[in-house]
């Protein structure tokens, strides 16, 4: 048995699991793992959970918000089961043992994960993107409440850039009409931009390869754009389109594009650059001072003119590629991945004590290394 492993109290009874809370290393990453209110149901529960120093001050949550849910602070990293946001650096490995479980973002449908060393390492691994979509598992699907933070921030963002109003205006001086967005990629992120665009009083319009997302983009009071292109795919996901179908689609687009004053693009395949939705004709043919906002940087961009993790004026638009959207509103952001956590810890503990039944899929769905090296 490991130093870390859980093993029997002095009465001989199992000691509780403990559960790390580290901090992330991340530049720009402010959200953290579980909040004190977290740590109170699960101390309830019957597990320990050790905070390290500082790991909630980026959310504005001090150490002693911790200690007074029942935490303690110390070394995090030491816990049965580490808990964390971010995929884990290659030093964040190295710090972990042999028979710890670790549980986050672990990026696996990425060519540049962490998965083979966490192998390695004989580390047992659940990644939050592999949790199936199933109504079950609603409570712990992350990617999803995170990109609820996402799809909000982004529509902000493009009101912040846009040189118009988004609602319609009636002054003394005249009428202003409303701002026209249109959301590329209506997912959890894309639903989130169009009700959002609608209560700031823009008419917004979403698009996507799926025909049965038609009706949810509706009963967020926006309009939905057909251009006659169907790819749904597994899991939720739209397939990739063939060549034919692209050339379609990105023809179509292109004059669609031109009649918006805001465009925000959300579209992303697992594991492959993020599809080019918004072409630089597309961009050259929207009037000046409108403002695309691409969700997709981080595997690429949607637009042909995206620099992932800047602002750029291009043709006269204005093309913002925010990475980590999320972690810009870590108050909310991690209150809602904490509760994520939570969901699968439940699922994952029994009566104090980390039992994984493989059995269940969705255990054995999100489970990348089983910790056998």
């Amino acid at each position: 048995m490991t130093d870390n492993q859980t093993g029997p109290d002095v009465a001989g009874q199992a000691a509780p699991t403990t559960i790390g809370v580290v901090r992330e290393s991340g530049e720009g990453e402010r959200r953290v793992a579980l909040v004190p209110k977290a740590v109170h149901t699960l101390v309830g529960r019957g597990l320990a959970v050790v905070v390290e120093s500082g790991a909630g001050e980026g959310a504005l949550l001090p150490d002693h918000l911790y200690t007074e849910a029942g935490a303690t602070i110390g070394d995090a990293w030491g816990a049965d089961v580490v808990v964390k946001v971010a995929p884990p650096t290659a030093d964040e490995v190295g710090r972990l043992r042999s028979r710890q479980t670790l549980i986050g973002f672990l990026a696996p449908f990425n060519a540049d994960n962490q998965v083979d060393a966490l192998k390695e390492a004989g580390v047992q691994a659940f990644a939050l993107e592999a949790i199936p979509r199933i109504s079950r598992a609603q409570a712990m699907d992350a990617l999803s409440s995170q990109a609820n933070v996402g799809g909000y921030k982004a529509v902000l963002v493009a009101a912040s850039e846009l040189t118009r109003f988004f609602p319609m205006l009636t002054t003394a001086a005249g009428t202003v009409k409303p701002a026209t967005v249109l959301v590329l990629g209506v997912g959890v992120a894309g639903l989130q931009a169009l009700a959002t665009a609608k209560r700031l009083g823009a008419r917004s319009t979403g698009y996507d390869v799926r025909p049965e997302v038609a009706e949810q983009v509706r009963s967020v009071g926006a309009q939905w754009l057909d251009l006659g292109i169907e790819a749904a795919g597994a899991g939720g996901y739209a397939r990739e389109l063939t060549e034919e179908e692209r050339a379609d689609q990105q023809k179509k687009l292109e004059e669609a594009i031109k009649g918006f004053d805001v465009v925000i693009t959300t579209a992303m395949v697992p594991g492959r650059p993020a599809p080019r939705l918004v072409t630089a004709e597309a961009v050259a043919g929207m009037a000046p001072g409108s403002v695309v906002v691409d969700l997709a940087g981080e595997a690429g961009g949607n637009c042909e003119l995206t620099e992932p993790g800047r602002t750029v004026v291009k043709h006269d638009v204005t093309i913002a590629s925010p990475l980590n959207l999320p972690a810009s509103m870590p108050e909310h952001a991690s209150e809602l991945f904490s509760k994520n956590i939570t969901a699968l810890l439940e699922l994952l503990v029994k009566d104090g004590q980390l039992t994984p039944d493989f059995d269940d899929e969705v255990i054995a769905a999100s489970c990348v290394t089983r910790g056998e090296n």
